[in-house]
């Protein structure tokens, strides 16, 4: 293959065939093609964009250039499902979804990522848990959904390896938002996976890849259509990140949150309300209930029972973590040096949060990459963050930064409180789950 040839057939609006998109996700793997041509490539798509076809040879040889997970022979008691989201500030949804689902029923290997442009990663937040297996060899990981219920791991060297190596270039290259590769990347992870049904999470507003509702139902749509497309059952909400979601962000000041969240502790009411959603859609998608209310009381029931934080710990101890982590995580979790309050300089009403803006804050305390070989400070971020349309004066913070030095935390209080709008009216509040 001249790899020079398929990257200007593309830069001039050319459409590649699926021997061509084969063989560069090939080269993608075994890296005979280098790292300078894979930003070429992904600049290509970028701006010229990949039809439907495309993107769906894209999806299946990023997932075919690695082993492909076959749950067959395991003789599960419940569908093999997942959950992923486009990514934004502050969600970490995950880490209480995919116990809730496994309390429910549904067995969950969860392939994620790092952390990608502004955005968190939910491999970055777990691996704060001291021990935890990131990446597991295939025999730990199926045991572990097996005899637990849920994994929430990263691309081992043996699962869609193509798209791993394309992910961390375009993290570094400013070609995070293209439509067909983050389509692709997601759903070859989750083919690699061998799910059989997914939800998706797509986020839209300020602190999403796609800040446009409009473009947001682009790539909910292309999403659901190339996984009909490859045969893997799929829907879609779409929600909102005009603000952080939940009350932190950062990687271990997040897992504090996902604690308390699953131990019947505080539960920011957006954060409550998107995972419960997600885990209701998929509860519906697999059959394991008919309706909405069902499933809905299936999630409470997860939850308030304990079910879903046992779970979420025996999830931990089997990949490598404390064994008694919920009890002890304030032991184990990192905890910045510094920390103080993030004041406004006026009282009102938080009218907006630009979440992309809080992001970038988190990239600027270490605990997100501005290169791909940035090591994170995974104990930085911001905590007790208050929600639009609630009441700020000199008695309540906009946010608490926690930092490694007093340089670091004196720029993230002045961002925090720059990313912040006051006014004198409460705001109108917006829909959570657009569509």
């Amino acid at each position: 293959m001249n790899a020079k040839e398929i990257i200007a057939r593309k830069r001039d609006g050319g459409e590649l065939s699926p021997d061509e998109i084969g063989q560069f996700a090939a080269g993608l793997a075994d890296e005979s093609i280098p790292a300078e041509q894979v930003a070429a490539m992904a600049m290509a798509i970028f701006f010229r964009s990949m039809s439907a076809a495309e993107t769906g040879a894209l999806t299946r040889a990023l997932a075919h250039s690695g082993e492909v997970l076959d749950w067959s022979g395991e003789n599960l008691p419940g569908p093999v499902a997942d959950k992923h989201s486009t990514g934004g500030v502050g969600d970490k949804v995950s880490f209480a979804l995919a116990p809730i689902l496994a309390a429910c029923g549904v067995f969950v290997p969860m392939i994620s990522g790092r952390a990608l442009g502004h955005s968190g990663g939910t491999l970055d937040k777990i691996e704060s848990i001291p021990g935890y297996v990131v990446k597991p060899d295939v025999a730990l990981l199926k045991r572990t959904v097996k005899s637990v219920g849920c994994a929430i791991i990263g691309q081992t060297d043996r699962l869609a390896p193509a798209d791993r190596r394309l992910y961390a270039i375009r993290d570094v290259t400013a070609t995070v938002e293209s439509i067909p590769l983050i389509t692709a990347s997601i759903l070859s992870k989750k083919v690699a996976a061998g799910l059989s049904a997914l939800v998706m999470d797509v986020k839209t507003g300020g602190g999403a890849f796609m800040t446009s509702l409009d473009a947001s139902k682009a790539l909910a749509d292309r999403i659901v259509a190339t996984g009909e497309e490859i045969g893997l059952k799929t829907r879609a909400l779409i929600t909102d990140m005009s603000e952080p979601l939940g009350r932190t962000a950062g990687n271990a000041l997040e897992i504090r949150e996902v604690i308390a969240f699953l131990m019947n502790g505080d539960r920011e009411p957006r954060l409550d309300a998107v995972t419960r959603a997600l885990c209701s859609e998929l509860l519906m998608m697999t059959g394991i209930e008919r309706d909405g209310a069902a499933a809905a009381r299936r999630v409470e029931d997860a939850i308030t029972s304990g079910r879903a934080a046992e779970t979420f710990g025996r999830m931990i101890a089997a990949l490598g973590g404390p064994r008694d982590f919920l009890e002890g995580h304030d032991r184990y979790l990192p905890t910045a040096k510094r920390s103080a309050p993030v004041f406004a300089a006026q009282d009102g009403y938080l009218a907006a949060v630009d979440a992309r803006r809080v992001g970038m804050a988190v990239i600027g305390l270490k605990g997100g990459r501005a290169r791909l070989d940035d090591r994170l400070d995974l104990s930085t971020g911001f905590a007790d963050i208050v929600a639009t349309g609630e009441w700020i004066d000199a008695r309540r913070p906009l946010a608490v930064a926690h930092a490694a030095n007093e340089d670091d935390l004196a720029r993230a209080v002045e961002e925090y409180r720059r990313a912040s709008t006051i006014s004198p009216t409460r705001p109108q509040p917006r829909p959570l789950i657009y569509e």
